[in-house]
C-alpha cells in the first residue's frame, strides 16, 4: 500500500482559495490514479476529484467542477487539489487516496490507500 499525508487545510472564508497537498510514498506513484474525497460531519464520505496516473485524465464532482482543480507532480510524488471560489458547503475533512490502477476512478471501493485527512473549513 501507498502511504499518504495530507497538508494545506485551515480556516478561510467564502470566496478564498486553498491548495491541498498529498505526499505519497511507493516507488509505484506514477502508475496509480489518486483522488480525493471529503466528509463533512453527519455526511457519508463523497468524490470530490481524480486524476490518471499520467495526469493526463481527470474528473470531478459536479458540486466542484470549474471551481476545483485535480494536479500531480509524479517526480516528487505528490497529488494536489487547488481549491477556488470556496463556499461554506465545502466545509469538510478532506482525505487523499491511491488506486492499485492507472485510471480514474470516482468509486471509493476502488481506493486502497487513504491518507489521514485534512480540515477545510469555510466561513460565510
Amino acid at each position: 500500500q501507498v502511504q499518504l499525508v495530507e497538508s494545506g487545510g485551515g480556516l478561510v472564508q467564502a470566496g478564498a482559495s486553498l491548495r491541498l497537498s498529498c505526499a505519497a510514498s511507493g516507488r509505484t506513484f506514477s502508475r496509480n490514479a489518486m483522488g480525493w474525497f471529503r466528509q463533512a460531519p453527519g455526511k457519508e464520505r463523497e468524490f470530490v476529484a481524480t486524476i490518471s496516473g499520467s495526469g493526463g485524465s481527470t474528473y470531478y464532482a459536479d458540486s466542484v467542477k470549474g471551481r476545483f482543480t485535480i494536479s500531480r507532480d509524479n517526480a516528487k510524488n505528490t497529488v494536489y487539489l487547488q481549491m477556488n471560489s470556496l463556499k461554506p458547503e465545502d466545509t469538510a475533512v478532506y482525505y487523499c487516496a491511491a488506486t492499485t490502477t492507472s485510471w480514474v476512478t470516482r468509486f471509493t471501493l476502488d481506493y486502497n490507500s487513504w491518507g489521514q485527512g485534512t480540515q477545510v473549513t469555510v466561513s460565510s
